[in-house]
């Protein structure tokens, strides 16, 4: 086979370029003219400011260091590296040899402890907050810090938490249903547990709370733009969404009115009706009632992803969390009762039939 002719290497220099600019073409002078036709890259990030990024036996040839970043061309037998490091703390390693397996080589012994490891995941999770505002649909992006499920969980009854765990495993290949139910009295940890919820679901679901669900359900316009949704403008789409409508008792009662049933018929229109087709939409209600006072509408059985009670926690699961039973009453405690026993060393009485406000979990 005749040898393949190459055009000469030609670089041009002017005014515009600095002597990092040199040593990039210098790096690759090898590889054109043939005797390291082989070439491999890398790019690397968290690089710690002592790692030298070199095999142990390369020799330096050329560095230039300019306010941006350092460069660098080192040779070895049958090999040369040039090295491309940022200030940010990000670097580029290119390696041309005679062999496609040396160049990997010397990729692995440069890169081989340059990292530092990743920094643990933010316990965060960005939630969009809509609101009916003057000029129509408004949402607003907050990134809200969350209590991840492993450590959240002893903060729920045994039979809450069994229902939960089961509720954060669902994937979006096995979405049984468009409408989750959490009900209970205040300061069970209803919107603690959505927080959690969020956060597991991060990869796939996208989560929206609603700021007046009353006035979503009732008007149109405003039920369109928010079933459709709007998604990130960095390309971190999701392919589902759950809206949050929290504190729902007016809407979802047995005896709501006829005003408010018709807002009801939206809500599950766009669950499982026409509204809902073709649109990856999950729907949360929280409520303080009980569940037989809701609509049959709401909770007849196939029409939700799950119905959850979150009530009070037993005395001995109540005197566990606080570490003693001997401030817990027979009949257990909220979880906001728990943090206000923690936290004022005081106990907390709980009446039946008595108004009771909880902190707002």
């Amino acid at each position: 086979m005749e040898p393949i002719s190459l055009p000469p290497f030609v670089v041009g220099i002017d005014d515009s370029d600095g002597v990092d600019d040199m040593v990039d073409a210098m790096a690759v002078r090898a590889f054109v003219a043939g005797t390291q036709p082989w070439a491999r890259s890398r790019q690397l990030n968290r690089v710690l400011p002592d790692a030298p990024l070199l095999p142990a036996d390369g020799t330096v040839l050329r560095s230039a260091v300019t306010a941006a970043r350092t460069v660098t061309i080192a040779t070895g037998d049958g090999w040369t590296l040039h090295v491309c490091r940022w200030k940010g703390g990000t670097a580029y390693l290119t390696a041309t040899a005679v062999s496609d397996a040396l160049a990997r080589t010397v990729l692995d012994d440069a890169a081989r402890g340059a990292e530092a490891p990743p920094e643990p995941e933010a316990q965060a999770v960005p939630i969009g907050f809509w609101h009916l505002a003057g000029r129509g649909p408004a949402r607003t992006v907050r990134t809200i810090a969350i209590d991840p499920w492993p450590s959240a969980r002893r903060n729920y009854s045994t039979r809450a938490a069994r229902a939960l765990d089961e509720l954060m495993a669902i994937t979006p290949d096995a979405v049984p249903g468009r409408l989750l139910l959490l009900h209970g009295p205040p300061g069970t940890g209803k919107t603690s547990a959505l927080r959690a919820l969020a956060y597991a679901w991060r990869s796939w679901c996208q989560c929206d709370y609603v700021l007046d669900p009353e006035r979503l359900l009732g008007t149109p316009s405003y039920l369109m733009d928010t079933a459709i949704g709007r998604d990130e403008d960095d390309g971190t789409a999701k392919p589902w969404r759950l809206m949050i409508l929290e504190d729902c008792d007016e809407l979802i009662r047995a005896d709501a009115k006829q005003g408010t049933g018709q807002a009801m018929a939206r809500l599950l229109n766009l669950t499982d009706g026409l509204l809902g087709q073709g649109l990856r939409v999950l729907v949360c209600i929280t409520t303080n009632e009980e569940l037989s006072r809701l609509h049959p509408a709401i909770v007849r059985p196939g029409r939700c992803l799950a119905e959850i009670e979150i009530g009070r926690l037993s005395r001995a699961e109540a005197g566990e969390w606080l570490g003693t039973p001997a401030r817990i009453g027979d009949d257990g405690a909220t979880l906001a009762e728990l943090f206000a026993m923690r936290n004022t060393a005081r106990k907390v009485e709980h009446r039946e039939g008595a108004k009771v406000v909880g902190l707002y979990l």
